[in-house]
């Protein structure tokens, strides 16, 4: 991953708290529940950091999505031609947060969901866009929302964001786990992912918790 010091230029015309949520959503169950829904954006460590700071989520675990096990490496992923994504799996309770909360945190915080194969300073198909569902409700939802937000022009170009079915996730190397929490300090990670939870903070001060 070849990372360069370029400050986060914010790519939205809404303030998150603005940004619209989705009108379709799975109903909350009544009883405590566990879900999981697999999300890239970019590099792994924004994400990652964001979805640990969201009320609900039990479990945050970067990683690698799209491609073969025996590719899912981060030195091969980094080439950008093992069809992997950098992505963060997320366990949830539906019954605390539903999907669709999640996804507009997704498209509103976590990343820039226009940009084609980069985010930000980082280009290559792994740093691609991808929501890898699990069940065909998660995919409707997802549809449903690109489709609303696409309509309602919240982003001046299309989303480009994937949807594609989960067929194996595979956790990161030790080191790329909670990297911001352990890395504070980095550059990259001053000018790149701390303006997101400085956002996610201020837009859904309802979702934040300081874990």
């Amino acid at each position: 991953m070849q990372h360069y010091l370029l400050p986060l230029f914010l790519f939205l015309p809404l303030a998150a708290a603005d940004f619209p949520p989705p009108a379709v959503d799975i109903p909350a169950p009544t009883t405590k529940q566990k879900s999981t829904i697999v999300l890239a954006g970019g590099c792994f460590w924004g994400v990652d950091a964001v979805y640990r700071h969201v009320q609900g989520v039990s479990e945050v675990v970067s990683g690698y999505a799209g491609g073969s096990r025996l590719t899912a490496n981060y030195t091969t992923v980094s080439t950008g031609l093992t069809s992997h994504a950098e992505s963060v799996k997320i366990t949830f309770d539906p019954s605390r947060i539903s999907l669709g909360k999640l996804l507009q945190v997704y498209f509103s915080v976590a990343h820039d969901p226009t940009q084609l194969n980069r985010q930000g300073p980082d280009q290559g198909t792994q740093y691609r866009s991808a929501i890898f569902y699990t069940t065909d409700e998660q995919k409707r939802i997802a549809e449903s929302y690109i489709q609303q937000l696409n309509q309602a022009k919240i982003f001046s170009k299309p989303i480009v964001t994937q949807l594609n079915q989960l067929a194996g996730f595979y956790a990161a190397e030790e080191y790329h786990q909670n990297y911001i929490a352990r890395n504070p300090g980095d550059p990259y990670i001053i000018y790149n992912d701390l303006p997101k939870l400085k956002r996610l903070h201020q837009s859904f001060p309802e979702l934040w918790t300081g874990k």
